[in-house]
């Protein structure tokens, strides 16, 4: 999952900043670093972030000042963790009446923060994956019907997260009930629109092209 994520690193501390990107960068798609809340700004202004953690004091503009502009922006989906030291105690009154999504203590540990890292999206991302499969689900239902959607239904129900499925005719017609013909012209009719790929046999992937697929349809 960490893999898919854009994250902003705010620190003024150059070492820290270091050590940091060291580690995420072999962790995430893209990592993004700021010394202040201003640079961090120019760089959310420019290219789209999921994910930000942030210094509290630093100069020019501090986190939590970061933080307040970037709950003001409804443009931002931004998931949101402060990295603190103990005596920045009297500032996380601040950061809980702000919402954000995640704490980590100085000294950084890696493990502690990766952990942080996939608490604070992980609610994000799941809810994602579930609104695609539910997008692409409704989808296909206004071109097909019967069986057809129960044969559908069970393939991105038995999908894993890669959106593969693992199984043959034979399992689909006892688990679902229906006749091998109809889940053979099932499969065909998927693959001829895009929507499935045949990666070898038994083993198919969803490819949730919906423009592609009622461009198909017309």
């Amino acid at each position: 999952m960490l893999k898919k994520l854009r994250v902003l690193y705010v620190e003024d501390e150059e070492d820290i900043l270091k050590f940091a990107s060291m580690v995420l960068e072999d962790y995430v798609e893209h990592l993004y670093v700021a010394r202040n809340g201003r640079e961090a700004l120019e760089i959310l202004g420019k290219v789209p972030i999921d994910l930000v953690v942030t210094d509290i004091l630093m100069p020019k503009m501090n986190g939590i000042e970061l933080i307040r502009e970037i709950k003001k922006n409804s443009n931002w989906d931004i998931s949101v963790i402060v990295a603190t030291a103990h005596t920045e105690t009297n500032y996380l009154l601040e950061c809980i009446e702000l919402r954000v999504d995640g704490y980590i203590l100085k000294p950084i540990d890696v493990e502690e923060l990766l952990k942080c890292i996939l608490r604070s999206v992980l609610v994000k991302i799941q809810a994602s994956e579930i609104e695609s499969k539910n997008i692409l689900f409704n989808a296909i239902s206004v071109f097909v019907g019967g069986k057809k959607i129960e044969i559908i239904k069970y393939l991105m129900e038995n999908s894993n997260e890669d959106n593969i499925f693992y199984g043959s005719y034979e399992d689909i017609v006892q688990d679902v009930g229906v006749s091998k013909p109809t889940v053979v012209k099932t499969f065909k009719q998927l693959i001829d629109t895009g929507l499935l790929v045949r990666l070898k046999n038994k083993v198919y992937k969803f490819q949730p092209n919906i423009s592609k697929y009622k461009d198909n349809q017309k």
